[in-house]
């Protein structure tokens, strides 16, 4: 598993999604996540033909970052169209609105996709801020997109493509990433 960013070396972590009293966060960040995030490597160093999936995490960074840079698109076009797996979480998603097949299609449209909610978008008060509402996009795209209430862990599996609503979703989208890897 590598951990890559836009520009490599330290990514921006939001310091609120580290909650130590979470098991699996707690043996993450005192383990090595630490030196995961502050040493990326550079998404236009990734070789993705080495790769059998790739994961877009969440937070309201990516909303900037994700759809507009052609090395993530890079990374993600050729696993998918190795036959690899796609997946987002949260606010990952983000990544997803302009990836295209080899047929020139976007690989969402016409899929089931989940992303962080217009709802949940309203509830932390930041409609105004990120420069898009991740929802509207997705089902732009031609996405199948549905959802849970806010909040509630919420999965969709479409294939190789598995994308989840918000952080609450997180673990799930993990454990099919790694049943379809198996």
């Amino acid at each position: 598993v590598d951990f890559a960013s836009v520009k490599g070396g330290l990514a921006p972590v939001d310091p609120s999604s580290i909650d130590l009293k979470d098991a699996v966060n707690k043996q993450f960040w005192e383990g090595e996540g630490k030196s995961l995030t502050e040493n990326t490597k550079k998404a236009s160093k990734i070789y993705p033909n080495d790769y059998d999936a790739v994961f877009y995490a969440g937070g309201h960074g990516v909303m900037w970052d994700f759809p507009t840079n052609p090395d993530l698109w890079n990374i993600s076009e050729t696993i998918w169209n190795n036959g690899g797996v796609v997946a987002a979480v949260c606010h990952g998603p983000a990544g997803l609105v302009n990836l295209k097949d080899k047929n020139g299609e976007y690989i969402i449209q016409g899929r089931q996709v989940a992303g962080f909610t217009n709802e949940e978008e309203e509830a932390v008060g930041m409609t105004k801020v990120v420069p898009f509402l991740l929802e509207d996009a997705l089902k732009k795209q031609g996405g199948v997109y549905s959802k849970a209430a806010n909040w509630e862990s919420y999965v969709k599996v479409d294939g190789k493509l598995i994308t989840g609503q918000n952080p609450a979703s997180a673990a799930a989208v993990g454990e099919e990433i790694a049943k379809l890897l198996r």
